[in-house]
């Protein structure tokens, strides 16, 4: 029905080199969240550079806002980036733990195939 091949465990310098790649690309993702807030927060409710990419970090980690905000366009950025917030931290934490997860099930399935 399938067939199973033995492909061998990557050495642990190529699993290195991709966690290495999966984290410069979680990086990326959380560098681009972040500019997407500060320029939202900048744009939409006038705040300074400084307290724009403070409330940015401060959502993007899941802290919450730091200030209160004035504008409505403030208010309706600021919802909508809550909202892409949390799908952007499921992303990265998918990036960052799929090289490990999938190693741990190689590792399983091929100790099963052994036996």
């Amino acid at each position: 029905m399938f067939e199973h091949h033995k492909e061998p465990l990557l050495r642990k310098e190529a699993f290195r080199r991709r966690l290495l790649r999966h984290f410069c690309m979680a990086l990326g993702i959380v560098v681009a969240c972040l500019t997407v807030g500060i320029l939202g927060y900048h744009y939409c409710e006038g705040l300074s550079w400084l307290d724009s990419l403070l409330n940015a970090s401060m959502i993007l980690s899941g802290m919450g806002p730091v200030q209160e905000l004035h504008r409505d366009t403030g208010k309706w950025f600021a919802a909508f980036y809550a909202l892409f917030s949390g799908v952007a931290f499921i992303t990265t934490v998918g990036v960052l733990f799929v090289p490990v997860v999938h190693r741990f099930l190689h590792k399983f399935h091929l100790d099963l195939q052994s036996k």
